[in-house]
């Protein structure tokens, strides 16, 4: 019975996941018909040239880099939650959003005082990209460091807090010290951005999502084993500073390397895992895995269609899309579970 009613729900996010990416592609400040789309997405070519460039050049891209970083927050999310035994930790809970916005503030507020053609590159699409990447590694060698020495999860906590409230001092007097313009750029990149990304770059972030989803595989087991706590799951037989380092580094993968290129995304990771148990009403990693793969892909692709403001002749930031979804979630999924309680 519980295996019928599993494999319905995962046909049903099959489905909307589909329907979600067509209305994505279709819809924007250019209604194009969806058997365009279809027709498009199927190999054929689109009855006017101008749809088919939109498509194949903008939208298409966009809705794929939605569908990554959606499966990346939101299993990412999964993992933190499961480890630190908290509903409330997020993808960002170690301090690697921080990181990349220290790497990115110091190129886009700091990057004058630096050589001319070092500088043009620093603050180009790659050179953020780069400061992005290399400030969420900083943090991930810090936090795996200290797990080496640390026996408690919730101490490996608390220390991504402080590096975050760390990073976040040293971007507040960088920004203090800043013009209005690079102030400008640095909150533009702060707001979140999937349409920026060329082909290649969605190649190397589905490369990069695909190995963090690599190592969350071979952790679900350990991930189940830690639902019951650290101490059954050592009578276990279960490596726990192994496992734990495991966990670490495939959610640093997932979240820095979304960070890098698309910007730090609120929200929709530290909804969806709670979104996924509530549907399927179970606590096996096997099943939730997938199920929050799928929901996270589907709420992107749904915020991305929200901020292209179909019919408008703007876009708004993704950032702020995700937050007004993803907040009254979490606030009822609080509320829901103090009346339980």
């Amino acid at each position: 019975m519980v295996t019928t009613r599993n494999t319905l729900f995962f046909s049903l996010l099959t489905l909307l996941l589909l329907l979600a990416l067509v209305l994505n592609i279709a819809l924007g400040q250019v209604a194009i018909p969806f058997k365009e789309v279809i027709k498009s997405l199927f190999g054929s070519t689109a009855s006017k040239d101008t749809w088919e460039y939109i498509i194949i050049n903008f939208r298409l891209p966009k809705a794929i880099t939605a569908i990554l970083v959606g499966i990346g927050l939101s299993v990412s999310a999964l993992l933190m939650q499961t480890l630190f035994r908290n509903p409330l930790a997020g993808p960002y809970v170690l301090g690697l959003s921080s990181g990349s916005s220290l790497g990115v503030a110091f190129v886009i507020l700091g990057a004058g005082i630096l050589p001319g053609m070092l500088s043009t590159f620093l603050i180009s699409s790659y050179g953020i990209i780069l400061a992005s990447c290399l400030g969420s590694f900083s943090v991930l060698l810090l936090v795996l460091l200290i797990s080496k020495y640390l026996r408690d999860t919730m101490t490996i906590l608390i220390a991504g807090l402080m590096f975050s409230s760390f990073a976040g001092a040293i971007v507040s007097v960088l920004s203090y010290f800043s013009s209005a313009e690079k102030l400008q750029k640095f909150t533009f990149w702060s707001m979140g951005s999937i349409g920026n990304l060329s082909w290649q770059n969605i190649i190397l972030l589905g490369f990069a999502v695909a190995l963090g989803l690599l190592l969350s595989l071979f952790s679900l087991k350990a991930l189940d084993a830690l639902l019951l706590g650290e101490n059954y799951a050592k009578s276990l037989g279960l490596d726990l500073k192994k496992s734990r380092r495991i966990i670490i580094l495939a959610t640093s993968i997932l979240a820095g390397s979304i960070t890098a290129f698309a910007g730090p995304i609120a929200f929709v990771g530290l909804a969806v895992p709670h979104l996924s148990k509530l549907l399927f009403q179970t606590s096996n990693h096997r099943i939730l895995f997938w199920c929050t793969l799928f929901i996270g892909a589907i709420i992107m692709l749904f915020c991305d269609l929200v901020s292209q403001m179909p019919g408008f002749d703007f876009t708004l930031p993704i950032n702020a899309i995700t937050s007004i979804v993803g907040a009254p979630v979490v606030i009822w999924l609080l509320v829901r579970k103090n009346r339980l309680v």
